[in-house]
């Protein structure tokens, strides 16, 4: 049913950003088409929370070390905020290129198990009609050449 989660991250510099992304904390993508990319995560979560409002949604990346972490950005030139300990994880806040901001965590909270998947249905937008399977051409059998006797 469910195969996996797809993110979005506004930015009003997406290049930049994207260029972080790939090249900073090399996450692998690929191009779906004039140069925009998807990037791949790994194995991700999600929470429920009570709010006052609905559709409010935050992203939130996770790692074994935040002050490793801190530590292998402030050595590439990222500013990243002082850690924050939230009780269920040790928080700082990356500083795009473009200017947003991106929470990293180290969890402190069990996780659960990845979510099984099975195989990815590709799935067509438009579908086309069924149309019969081919006919194959059937090479017509060789006959045995006849040896040709000479005299």
């Amino acid at each position: 049913m469910i195969v996996g989660a797809h993110a979005i991250i506004y930015s009003q510099s997406p290049e930049v950003d994207r260029a972080f992304l790939r090249e900073v904390l090399a996450m692998p993508s690929v191009d779906v088409g004039g140069g925009w990319l998807i990037f791949g995560l790994p194995p991700a979560e999600v929470a429920v929370h009570p709010s006052d409002r609905n559709d409010v949604h935050e992203l939130y990346l996770m790692c074994d070390d935040v002050e490793a972490f801190r530590a292998e950005m402030a050595d590439r030139g990222v500013n990243c905020d002082p850690v924050q300990n939230q009780g269920w994880g040790l928080l700082t806040q990356v500083t795009l290129p473009g200017g947003g901001k991106l929470g990293v965590y180290q969890p402190r909270h069990d996780r659960p198990p990845a979510m099984a998947v099975g195989p990815v249905k590709k799935v067509n937008a438009r579908k086309k009609p069924k149309r019969p399977a081919p006919r194959r051409k059937v090479a017509p059998k060789k006959q045995p050449r006849k040896k040709s006797r000479r005299r």
